[in-house]
């Protein structure tokens, strides 16, 4: 055979992979190739959209803790749509405590504030207990109509912007309202995840499957192909809210020991803040050299855990830290030792 049918036939093979592609992108079953800077866009917003739960989470799970010390077989369809309903009902409640301080300040002033209260109780008498207890007021319900709106759009369009929204508000609550006890829970906790989330990334294709196939705002993403696209862009990035909640609770204990020192620094939760930071920019860029996908928790627990705790080694605050906890058991008094004699 010539050199030239050769060539011939090469270009011709060529042409007709360009066709398919062409004809593939066309009909849209072929994703668009990220450019560089839409990846960069894209990962970028995901590390943004990560620590902003972390920080407001962590601040507001100060406050949190505070009023706790003082108040003392189904088809991947059916599975899609009972996530959607049950996401849909606490991604709305979940949006309104996340936005509500904000919301109620632009509230206009001709909007009355009257008050509701619901009760439903059950038993009679000195039985009676409540089950819902619940004080609100109509500025409330403005918030919560707005948050219905994105809930709705969710439901309907199941647009990404949509799905980070009430993604966010999940890793903030979660953050918030989650507490760790102690330091020594913490390392528990985030030691056996490092060897789950390794186990379920690259032993199988079970993490990665699910975090693709539940409809569910369950991880936050962000299209690669934003600037090709707008806001139509399918061709996405994704992180697990669990990559996002589980060291933040942790980073979140750190400030609330950072408070307990009394110093007015927030030393160890800045200092693990910026390794929570260091270990995101690390899973990406080994996703991204790699191709494939990543358990986050390898490159995140080992900065979490290694930075505040050689830190507090350097600093002579290991003891403390290990020794700090949230809700200490209040020592009996020399009366209830009696009452209980």
């Amino acid at each position: 055979m010539s050199e030239e049918v050769v060539t011939d036939a090469l270009n011709a093979g060529a042409e007709t992979v360009v066709e398919e592609v062409a004809e593939a992108v066309k009909n849209g079953t072929a994703k668009v190739p990220a450019t560089p800077e839409g990846m960069m866009i894209a990962y970028g917003s995901l590390v943004l959209m990560a620590l902003f739960p972390i920080f407001v989470g962590a601040y507001r799970s100060v406050t949190s803790h505070k009023e706790q010390k003082e108040n003392h077989i189904f088809s991947k369809d059916y599975i899609n749509m009972l996530l959607t309903a049950y996401f849909f009902v606490l991604g709305i409640f979940a949006l309104a405590h996340m936005v509500s301080p904000l919301v109620l300040k632009l509230v206009p002033a001709a909007v009355p504030v009257i008050p509701f209260h619901l009760k439903f109780t059950q038993g009679e008498g000195d039985a009676q207990e409540a089950v819902i207890d619940y004080e609100f007021n109509t500025h409330d319900l403005v918030c919560l109509a707005l948050c219905s709106c994105v809930g709705v759009w969710y439901l309907l369009k199941k647009h990404w912007l949509a799905n980070n929204l009430l993604g966010l508000a999940f890793a903030v609550n979660g953050v918030e309202l989650l507490h760790l006890n102690n330091v020594v829970t913490g390392c528990i906790l985030l030691g056996g995840l490092f060897f789950y989330d390794i186990f379920w990334v690259f032993g199988t294709d079970v993490m990665v499957t699910v975090a693709k196939s539940f409809e569910a705002p369950i991880k936050l993403v962000f299209p690669q192909d934003l600037l090709e696209n707008g806001l139509n862009a399918q061709n996405f990035a994704m992180l697990g809210l669990g990559d996002i909640v589980i060291p933040g609770i942790f980073i979140a204990l750190l400030l609330r020991y950072d408070n307990s020192l009394g110093r007015k620094s927030h030393f160890y939760f800045y200092a693990t803040f910026l390794a929570y930071i260091a270990g995101l920019l690390m899973t990406i860029f080994v996703m991204h050299v790699y191709k494939h996908a990543q358990p986050a928790l390898l490159y995140l627990v080992p900065a979490c855990l290694g930075v505040p705790l050689f830190l507090g080694l350097v600093r002579g605050d290991i003891k403390s830290m290990f020794a700090y906890e949230d809700h200490p058991e209040k020592p009996a008094t020399a009366e209830e030792d009696k009452k209980d004699n």
